[in-house]
C-alpha cells in the first residue's frame, strides 16, 4: 500500500532569509511584507514576530508600530519558490524516489520502496524532522495513506510528526477544517458561508448538489483524500539527472519481461555514465502504470560503481515487489547520486591478489534495511567519545586508538549505575551489584583516572573518571569507573558505573 509523507515548511520565508544571512541575530524578529499597490501587510512572520503579536495579514505599518525592533524584508515568491526546489531535490536524494514540490510551503514523497532504507516510518519521520531542524528548517512531517491525508494532517497538527496508521484515514481527517482540502480560495469561503466547518460535514453531504453549485473540484479533493481516486505524484527532476527510460506501445507485467528492460535500461545508463567519467551511488527504478499510478524502488551501493550485472542483480533482488495491476507502460532509470569514477587498471592474470572486496556483501546488507556501518577512533580521552560511526566503505583513517591500559570488547552505550562497596579515595571495589545481581570482586587493577574535556565543556573543568578493571569470583571482567576522585564533590558525584565488558 503506498504511503505518503508531507513536509510542511510554516516558516519558510523568514528561514530562508536567516540562512542568506547568517550575521543576523537568532533573536531578531523578523516579518515579510507583501505589496499590492499601495497597500502592504505581514506575508510571514517567524517565532519571535509572531511572539511580539505580529500576525499574517496584519498591516505592515500597524506591526512596524506594534514592535519597534521589528526586522521588516519585502517578500520574494521566486526566491521562496527556489529554496522549496533546492529541499525538494535534497529530500530526493535521501528519502525517496517518488518526490515532488508541494507549493507553495511544503513536499511531498511516496515513501513505498524506500521507508525500510529509514528503518521504519517512525523512525524515518523523526529522523526527517531532526534533519530539517540541524539545518535550520521548522518542518511538520505527517505520514498518512494518500497525498491528501498527509498534506492536511501536517498543516493541522501542533507537533512535529504524526503517523497516521494505514486505514485509519477518515478518522484522522473527518474533524479537520474544510480549507485544508486544498480547494480555490473562494469555494472555501462559499462553504463557509453555507456553514461548513468540517471535512466530515462536506463528506456526508449528497455529491449532487455541491457538484452543481461549485463543479467537480469538492468531490475530487474529497475522492483524492480517502484514496477512491489516484493522486500520482510527478517527482521533481534537474537537469543535472541521468536518466533512461523505455516505453511501451502495449503494457507489459510479467516478471520475466520487467526483468528484461531493466537490465537493458541498466545498460544504458551505464553507457552514458561512463561517458561522463561517473559511478552510481544510488539509482531509482520508477514503474509508470496504465492507470497512472507510480511505484519506485531505490538501490545503493557503498562506492560508486558502474557494473552491469552488479546493478542489474541489486534491482532484479527487488523487482518481485512491483504490483503491474492493469499493466506497465512505461519504466525510467534514474542515477540520483553519482560521483566521479575512474577507469582502474586490471593487474595481470599472472599475478595472484589476496584481497577481498567486501563491497558487494555491504551493498546487499543496505538495500535490505540493515544499517550498516564501521567504527573509526576519535581524538578523545572520555571512552563514549572516542568513536564514531563511518560509512562502511569509507578508507580508513589516520587516526588510531592509543591507550596503554586495555579497553574491554563490549563498551555500554550509556555508563549504567552500580552499587559499589570500596574504600575511599582510591581503592577499588569489593564487591559491585550491578542489574540486581550482587558481584564479588576478587582481582582489580588500577585506578586509570580520565579527566574531563574542559577545553570544549565548562561543566567538566574540573570533572574526574577514575576507571578499574575487575574480576568477580565466576570470572567474569568488567570496566567500572567511580566519578570524582574520591576527596572533593567538585570533580564528581562519588558514584560507581559499570562502562564495559571483557571477553
Amino acid at each position: 500500500m503506498p504511503r505518503v509523507v508531507s513536509v510542511f515548511l510554516p516558516d519558510l520565508p523568514t528561514e530562508r532569509i536567516r540562512r542568506a544571512d547568517p550575521s543576523i541575530p537568532a533573536e531578531q524578529p523578523i516579518a515579510v511584507i507583501a505589496r499590492s499597490g499601495s497597500k502592504r501587510w505581514v506575508s510571514a512572520a517567524d517565532a519571535a514576530a509572531r511572539k511580539a503579536g505580529v500576525r499574517v495579514g496584519m498591516p505592515a505599518a500597524k506591526a512596524q508600530a506594534l514592535f519597534r525592533g521589528l526586522m521588516l524584508e519585502d517578500a520574494n515568491q521566486a526566491a521562496d519558490a527556489m529554496a522549496l526546489e533546492r529541499i525538494t531535490l535534497w529530500a530526493l536524494t535521501q528519502y525517496s524516489p517518488i518526490v515532488a514540490v508541494d507549493a507553495p510551503d511544503g513536499i511531498v514523497m511516496d515513501t513505498e520502496g524506500a521507508d525500510h532504507l529509514q528503518g521504519g516510518e517512525e523512525i524515518m519521520v523523526t529522523g526527517i524532522a531532526n534533519r530539517f531542524r540541524a539545518k535550520g528548517l521548522t518542518a511538520r512531517i505527517a505520514i498518512a495513506d494518500t497525498w491528501g491525508a498527509a498534506h492536511a494532517c501536517a498543516r493541522a497538527i501542533q507537533r512535529e510528526t504524526v503517523i497516521v496508521p494505514p486505514g485509519e484515514t477518515v478518522r484522522a481527517v473527518e474533524q479537520l477544517p474544510i480549507h485544508l482540502l486544498r480547494l480555490p480560495e473562494k469555494i472555501v469561503i462559499d462553504l463557509r458561508t453555507l456553514g461548513f466547518k468540517s471535512i466530515a460535514e462536506l463528506s456526508a453531504t449528497p455529491r449532487a448538489p455541491l457538484t452543481l453549485r461549485f463543479g467537480p473540484e469538492i468531490g475530487r479533493r474529497l475522492d483524492q483524500m480517502y484514496g477512491r481516486l489516484a493522486e500520482p505524484i510527478d517527482p521533481i527532476r534537474s537537469a543535472e539527472l541521468i536518466e533512461v527510460s523505455r516505453a511501451f506501445v502495449e503494457p507489459i507485467g510479467a516478471a520475466e519481461t520487467i526483468d528484461k528492460y531493466v537490465g537493458r535500461l541498466v545498460v544504458q545508463l551505464i553507457a552514458e555514465l561512463q561517458r561522463k567519467g561517473l559511478g552510481v551511488r544510488r539509482l531509482d527504478l520508477i514503474v509508470e502504470k496504465v492507470d497512472g499510478v507510480r511505484q519506485a524502488i531505490r538501490a545503493g551501493t557503498a562506492k560508486p560503481v558502474r557494473d552491469v550485472a552488479w546493478l542489474t542483480k541489486l534491482l532484479r533482488d527487488r523487482t518481485e515487489k512491483i504490483e503491474p495491476g492493469f499493466g506497465i507502460e512505461k519504466l525510467s532509470l534514474v542515477a540520483i547520486m553519482t560521483q566521479p569514477l575512474e577507469e582502474e587498471q586490471r593487474a595481470s592474470s599472472l599475478i595472484e591478489e589476496d584481497t577481498t572486496d567486501i563491497t558487494p556483501l555491504i551493498d546487499v546488507f543496505g538495500n535490505r534495511g540493515q544499517r550498516v556501518y564501521r567504527l573509526a577512533p576519535v581524538a578523545s580521552d572520555v571512552p563514549e567519545r572516542s568513536i564514531q560511526r563511518i560509512a562502511a566503505a569509507t578508507l580508513p583513517t589516520e587516526e588510531s586508538w592509543v591507550h596503554h591500559w586495555p579497553r574491554p570488547v563490549r563498551l555500554l552505550h550509556k555508563p549504567d549505575p552500580i552499587d559499589a562497596i570500596a574504600l575511599m579515595p582510591d581503592r577499588p571495589p569489593v564487591s559491585i551489584t550491578w542489574r540486581g545481581k550482587r558481584r564479588k570482586i576478587t582481582r582489580a587493577d588500577g585506578p586509570e583516572r580520565v579527566f574531563g574535556e574542559w577545553w570544549k565543556r565548562d561543566s567538566e573543568l574540573e570533572a574526574v573518571r577514575d576507571y578499574f578493571v575487575v574480576e568477580d569470583d565466576r570470572g567474569q571482567r568488567f570496566w567500572v569507573f567511580r566519578s570524582g576522585d574520591g576527596i572533593d564533590l567538585e570533580t564528581g558525584s562519588h558514584r560507581w558505573f559499570l562502562h564495559g565488558i571483557f571477553a
